[in-house]
C-alpha cells in the first residue's frame, strides 16, 4: 500500500473558524503571540498565558472539521495515511484520521512544567494556577512555545522519509523546524502544495501547486489520487 505523508498548517483549521497569530501581523486574538507563546510570555506573566489558553481551548473543541480535513480521512481507505500538523486542535482526528503527529502539542491536554513526560488528558477543562501535577509543580498547556524544541520532530522525519506521496496544505512553509521536513523528501515523490498563494520556496521538478484553499483543493486532490489508484 503506498504511502502518504501529509503537512497540515494553520491554514487547515483557519476554515473551521480557527484563526492563529499569523492572520493579523504577530497578534492572536488581540494578544502579542511572544506574551502567550512563548517560554518568556509564561515566565512572565503565567496567569495571561494559562487564561488565553483556556479560551483557545474551547474554541477549538467546538470547532468542527471542515471539507479538507474529511477528505484526508477518507484517504486511509486506499493508502498508508500519515498527517503531521502544526496545529493543536483535534479536527483531523474528529473527521477520522487515525494517524496523527502533532509537532506543536494537543490543546485538549496538560503537562507539568518540569517534567515534560508527564501530560494529562484535561477535554475542555481550564487549567489555573494552583493546578499540580504529581511532581508538585504548575501545570501549564501541553502546546510547544517560541523557545522550545519540538520533540516530536524526529518522529515526523522518519514518516516524511518514507512518503510515497507528501502532501501540504495551509502552511506557508517559513516555520521551522516544520518547514524543513520538505528537506527529508526523495526527490522521487511526488510533493502536492495546496494553498491559495504558491510558497516563496525553491521549485524543484516533482512540486505540484493547487492553488486553492485547503476546503476546497483537499477534496480535489483527494479524488483524483483515489481515481488513478482504482484505474
Amino acid at each position: 500500500m503506498m504511502k502518504i505523508v501529509i503537512l497540515t498548517g494553520a491554514g487547515m483549521s483557519a476554515e473551521s473558524g480557527l484563526t492563529t497569530f499569523r492572520d493579523s501581523g504577530g497578534l492572536w486574538e488581540g494578544y502579542d503571540v511572544m506574551e502567550v507563546a512563548s517560554v518568556y510570555g509564561w515566565q512572565n506573566d503565567p496567569d495571561k498565558v494559562l487564561r488565553f489558553y483556556n479560551e483557545r481551548r474551547k474554541q477549538a473543541l467546538n470547532a468542527v472539521p471542515n471539507k479538507g480535513h474529511k477528505a484526508l480521512a477518507q484517504l486511509e481507505d486506499y493508502f498508508n495515511v500519515s498527517v503531521i500538523t502544526q496545529n493543536v486542535d483535534k479536527l483531523h482526528e474528529k473527521a477520522g484520521s487515525t494517524n496523527v503527529i502533532h509537532l506543536h502539542g494537543e490543546i485538549d491536554k496538560a503537562r507539568s512544567s518540569v517534567d515534560p513526560d508527564l501530560i494529562y488528558n484535561i477535554g475542555d477543562s481550564d487549567i489555573k494556577l494552583g493546578d499540580l501535577c504529581e511532581k508538585g509543580s504548575q501545570l501549564r498547556p501541553h502546546i510547544v512555545w517560541f523557545g522550545e524544541i519540538v520533540p516530536m520532530m524526529e518522529t515526523a522525519i522518519k514518516v516524511a522519509k518514507k512518503a510515497d506521496i507528501f502532501i501540504v496544505i495551509g502552511t506557508s512553509l517559513v516555520v521551522y523546524p516544520a518547514a524543513g521536513l520538505l528537506e527529508y523528501v526523495s526527490d522521487d515523490t511526488q510533493v502536492y502544495i495546496i494553498d491559495p498563494a504558491k510558497p516563496d520556496i525553491q521549485i524543484k521538478q516533482n512540486y505540484h501547486f493547487v492553488g486553492n484553499s485547503a476546503a476546497k483543493g483537499t477534496p480535489e486532490l483527494v479524488q483524483e489520487l483515489i481515481k488513478e489508484i482504482d484505474t
